[in-house]
């Protein structure tokens, strides 16, 4: 009878009524109780629970049973209890004023959302009428959980990782936040994660404790629990305190766009060079979230065990980082008077550098190789190329030019990166042409010509001269070839792939550069 004898409820009533507070019981699935709660006239408190018995798809095998002394329903306190500590179920055993057990209100969380909702309530049923077999309803739930997690585990998953909820919460428009989500899902792509669903909430200003409210926050937490997602990738910059809060609220990690850019340079970096400008980025990145071991971090803070590290421990950390950074900094300085030399080296050889630069994944590297018959590496990822490559490329009249490719760039790029990858951009300032290479094909090609070029405007290389390779242009439909000409009128079509297109890329490349080379 709704998990409880008639003994029980009256003795739990009339204690309650007794003492005028709340009693709570968590009770586990064999009906032992698990801990008792003392709560305030209005409410229980939940103390911090074990998470040993929880997976990304999984109930935590408690149920609460508490008492109300007014004759009310569920609170949203109490919904909300139900899907951050995602348990069996929540009941509500209302007092009446004689002490005696009323009415129990009771909700459980739901496998999927096909209602609407990531729970369900159930209608206020008399005390001593309730002929539901809690037992059953938990062990049906978590069969449900069970198969849609096998369901995911064979579904196809592209990137053969954790499964990962995607959310934005911005004072942007919708519409500019399913783009933004689109670019986030291909570098969670390139991350190694798997895209388990998005969820946007667009505000009139960002809360600054959790980026979103807490009701928005428990619908979160039935989403990811719903799509069986570890991990909950936020496409904005969380602060260190909002990763915090959102780490204890939440029983997944939590990363945000600049953490998933870093740890795909730190798994593309391949060179020396590269790697240290990757540690560089991500210790910047660290130091100010350097605050414990929680969820949120425990990827990048060390330690076994306990709460946190402690005040001293966290002081030597903090220094050890501060030093580290130091280090590299000199090494990043000796790396670039390294560079430095190698492009004087260039400029005493008489040799024209033509650098290639764009919005990752354009065709930059694609286009290195057919022009240079070179094989780098390309693929259809964002960020496939972090080290600058330089080819020799020969034209008619016995007349050669560097061709360099760069780290592609993207927008809103993290400070910290950009100044950790100066080493690498300032190949770009030996350029005498920039050929700037946008996906023709992309729906969003002009707001990312726009991203590149105002990053070239903050490193002062805007008044280079500068050719627009349209690339993919197969790709781009036939009535839509004269809008993009519109749009880009000094544009030159090509397709990185096809040598045979780039002829009037590599006349407009001679054009530009200082004294004229003629092309065949």
């Amino acid at each position: 009878m709704g998990g409880y004898s008639a003994e029980q409820a009256r003795e739990l009533a009339g204690l309650s009524f007794e003492i005028g507070r709340q009693l709570g019981l968590l009770i586990d699935r064999q009906g032992r109780p698990f801990m008792v709660i003392v709560g305030d006239p209005g409410a229980v408190f939940i103390p911090e629970l074990p998470r040993a018995r929880l997976g990304s798809g999984r109930l935590r095998g408690l149920r609460l049973l508490h008492t109300h002394l007014r004759p009310e329903g569920l609170s949203h306190e109490d919904l909300m209890d139900l899907v951050f500590l995602r348990l069996d179920s929540v009941a509500a055993l209302t007092v009446s004023d004689q002490g005696e057990p009323d009415e129990l209100h009771l909700a459980h969380l739901l496998p999927s959302n096909q209602e609407g909702e990531g729970y369900r309530v159930l209608p206020g049923l008399r005390w001593d009428r309730v002929g539901l077999d809690l037992g059953a309803q938990v062990q049906a739930l978590e069969e449900e959980f069970g198969r849609l997690g096998r369901a995911v585990d064979v579904a196809p998953n592209r990137a053969g990782g954790e499964r990962a909820l995607l959310v934005s919460v911005s004072t942007a428009p919708h519409r500019a936040q399913e783009s933004s989500l689109a670019e986030l899902a291909a570098l969670a792509d390139t991350a190694g994660l798997d895209t388990a669903g998005t969820m946007i909430q667009r505000v009139a200003s960002v809360n600054p404790k959790f980026i979103m409210g807490r009701g928005k926050l428990a619908e979160l937490e039935v989403r990811a629990l719903q799509a069986g997602a570890q991990v909950v990738v936020f496409d904005q910059d969380l602060s260190a305190a909002q990763m915090r809060n959102l780490a204890e609220a939440t029983e997944r990690r939590v990363l945000d766009r600049t953490q998933l850019i870093l740890d795909i340079f730190a798994q593309r970096a391949s060179s020396r060079a590269g790697k240290l400008q990757v540690e560089m980025a991500q210790l910047k990145y660290t130091l100010p979230r350097l605050v414990g071991r929680n969820k949120a971090m425990s990827r990048l803070v060390g330690g076994i065990g306990g709460r946190g590290p402690g005040e001293t421990k966290l002081e030597i950390d903090r220094r050890r980082v501060r030093e580290r950074i130091t280090r590299l900094r000199k090494e990043l300085d000796d790396l670039r008077r390294t560079r430095a030399f190698t492009r004087e080296r260039r400029a005493k050889a008489g040799l024209p550098v033509v650098s290639l630069v764009g919005y990752t994944n354009a065709g930059k590297s694609t286009l290195l190789n057919t022009l240079t018959g070179s094989s780098v590496a390309a693929e259809d990822k964002l960020f496939a190329t972090l080290d600058p490559t330089s080819r020799r490329m020969r034209f008619p009249r016995e007349r050669e030019v560097v061709l360099t490719d760069t780290v592609g760039f993207i927008r809103r790029l993290p400070p910290d990166l950009k100044e950790a990858f100066m080493a690498t951009l300032e190949e770009l300032e030996s350029a005498d042409v920039l050929v700037l290479v946008a996906d023709a094909s992309h729906p969003e090609v002009e707001d990312q010509v726009r991203a590149v070029e105002a990053i070239l405007e903050d490193m002062g290389l805007s008044g280079l001269p500068r050719v627009l390779a349209l690339n993919k242009w197969d790709l781009v439909g036939a009535d839509e070839h004269m809008a993009v000409g519109r749009v880009f009128p000094g544009g030159v079509p090509v397709c990185a792939r096809r040598r045979e297109t780039l002829r009037p890329l590599v006349r407009a490349i001679l054009d530009k550069l200082p004294g004229r080379i003629e092309a065949s």
